[in-house]
């Protein structure tokens, strides 16, 4: 089972779209998939189409990581409804906010590690939705990470947040968990004509070179249209649509390769 953790240090810059879209490629490659809601806004777990009634969520697994309770914190993405296939949510709540405080215990950092222990044979990748911030949840998210894919657009603040990430992660590496290494850095929301655009990309790619991931993702409605339908991106109609799914396609390739994932041989259900 493979964990990547989906980050930003700012709010707004599409983290949870890019978690969407991943799941989506992911979903469609038949690849059993975990995306574990660790943002309080918990906006994936409504992308991912999920009836919350009668269960547990993300904060009572922080609470107390039994596997009784992760179990009962998991559900089936509506997804499913569109084809066959195994991708869940461990659904998030605005509650997780009360474990985010700024200097998290050892023992608070590694409970997600310990949940997803007991589900590690039933999945193959895990998606970790991350809070917007560097304090306990993101950690916490870290700490049961194998890799971390920074999410940014380029503007202004982009190199100096993707740069704050890249040396937490590797804080993280030197003191708590050395298995933990960089995905990279996800461009999102590029507009191609905009000359400011091109230039912050530039910018990114002179600091931090191959770590910039290809795909960079065009800023394009039909992501959050499929999004706010709860669908997977990957059957929305339309070329856009499309394209995008493409990129992401792209965008997973790389998290397989770093992972070792074993992909379905029957190939995508979807597209």
């Amino acid at each position: 089972m493979h964990v990547l953790s989906v980050s930003s240090l700012k709010g707004g810059v599409g983290k949870t779209t890019v978690t969407l879209g991943l799941a989506s490629a992911a979903f469609a490659r038949g690849i059993r998939t975990l995306v574990v809601d660790l943002d309080p806004q918990s906006d994936v777990s409504t992308g991912l189409d999920v009836n919350t009634a009668g269960r547990l969520n993300v904060a009572d697994v922080l609470e107390n990581p039994k596997e009784k309770t992760v179990r009962q914190a998991i559900a089936s993405s509506g997804w499913t409804k569109v084809h066959p296939g195994t991708i869940d949510i461990m659904l998030g709540s605005p509650s997780a906010i009360n474990y985010d405080g700024p200097h998290p215990s050892v023992r608070d950092v590694w409970k997600m590690e310990e949940a997803l222990a007991l589900v590690e044979d039933e999945y193959d990748l895990v998606l970790i939705d991350c809070a917007p911030s560097l304090n306990a949840l993101t950690r916490t998210a870290w700490a049961a990470s194998d890799r971390v894919a920074v999410v940014t657009e380029p503007g202004l603040f982009s190199v100096a947040a993707a740069d704050r990430a890249l040396r937490a992660i590797e804080e993280i590496r030197r003191g708590l968990s050395s298995r933990l290494q960089p995905l990279g850095i996800i461009v999102n929301r590029v507009r191609p004509q905009s000359v400011e655009h091109q230039f912050r990309i530039k910018e990114l790619r002179d600091m931090f070179g191959l770590l910039v991931l290809e795909p960079q993702l065009p800023e394009r409605t039909s992501l959050q249209q499929a999004q706010g339908a709860a669908k997977p991106l990957h059957v929305w109609p339309g070329e856009s649509a499309q394209e995008l799914a493409a990129d992401f396609d792209q965008l997973l390739d790389r998290i397989i390769e770093a992972g070792h994932i074993a992909v379905p041989e029957n190939g995508p259900h979807a597209n």
